[in-house]
């Protein structure tokens, strides 16, 4: 029943809300917003399980599917999409759906959430296989379209993970792991585009940034496999090879033209000393994974 979600319930603090002035208003919801870390932190060790089965299964050619529905769905779709630009993912490795689909982005699509079925068809449609992972999302913990969701997926043999913001909620039974921060009621009674919606972008952005980290995105805390499609990420393209190798502004430029672009390339051939082609070939042997391309010699002449 929703009258006994937390998500649902009436928050004490916010109860006059209507009477605050501006300013009490922003602080209320500050100082409610305060507490989603700690919930979300409470939720580590599910999500580094999430993040360690995420990974293996990206790096054996499965995929990341999110699917939910309102606020939820479109949180899922918009990780999904930052995920080619910040670390040159194939756009199909990680998938976002959203029941009701793509116009349900702008404008909410009525029942869409509501049936069991359309999640499985909207799986089938990108022919869901056994080396995906499925993540539902649905604050409520019970949203029919995510729960039958999750009952294809794992009928299919992929990975299921339930992400919701109610303790025991439906999605639980479903899911492989359930990552359950409880953020408490919401400032604006039952509006989980609020507090439940900010720990949901905050464990989704744990989630594709661990795996990603994982599969060799990035060395050290430098995003090193981005792609640079706007002034803004040429610019931090050339930066990045500038911090790692010395080199100065002008060669990197020239270096980076040389290499097609590619950032990892021109990292490996600056820093020993190679053409672009065998320092493509020694990432390539290294799996993509430029700390180990560097430093271990195994993957020498890029041979391993």
């Amino acid at each position: 029943m929703l009258d006994k979600l937390t998500t649902e319930a009436r928050n004490p603090a916010s109860e006059n809300l209507d009477e605050l002035s501006p300013r009490e208003i922003v602080e209320l919801i500050n100082s409610e917003d305060a507490g989603v870390a700690a919930a979300v932190g409470l939720e580590s060790d599910s999500i580094a399980k999430s993040v360690e089965v995420i990974a293996h299964r990206l790096s054996h050619g499965g995929r990341l599917i999110y699917i939910g529905a309102g606020t939820s769905g479109r949180l899922g779709i918009l990780d999904a999409a930052e995920c080619p630009p910040t670390f040159n993912s194939d756009p199909s490795q990680v998938v976002g759906i959203i029941a009701g689909g793509p116009g349900a982005m702008l404008k909410a699509v009525e029942g869409a959430e509501d049936s069991l079925e359309l999640a499985k068809e909207d799986l089938r449609n990108i022919d869901l296989c056994s080396q995906d992972v499925v993540v539902g999302i649905a604050t409520s913990g019970r949203t029919p379209y995510v729960l039958g969701g999750l009952d294809y997926a794992r009928s299919q043999g992929a990975f299921a993970i339930g992400v919701c913001c109610n303790r025991d909620g439906a999605i639980t039974a479903r899911a492989d792991i359930s990552i359950a921060p409880v953020v408490g009621p919401e400032v604006v009674s039952g509006s989980t585009r609020m507090k439940a919606g900010t720990a949901t972008k905050m464990v989704l952005n744990m989630l594709t940034t661990g795996a990603m980290v994982l599969v060799g995105k990035t060395y050290g805390n430098l995003m090193v496999d981005l792609q640079a499609t706007n002034t803004k990420l040429t610019e931090r393209t050339k930066r990045i090879l500038c911090q790692v190798t010395d080199l100065s502004p002008e060669a990197a430029v020239k270096l980076l033209e040389q290499c097609g672009g590619e950032l990892k390339t021109a990292i490996v051939a600056q820093t020993l000393g190679l053409s672009p082609e065998v320092a493509r070939k020694r990432l390539d042997s290294a799996t993509g994974h430029l700390r180990q391309a560097l430093e271990n010699p195994a993957f020498s002449n890029g041979k391993k």
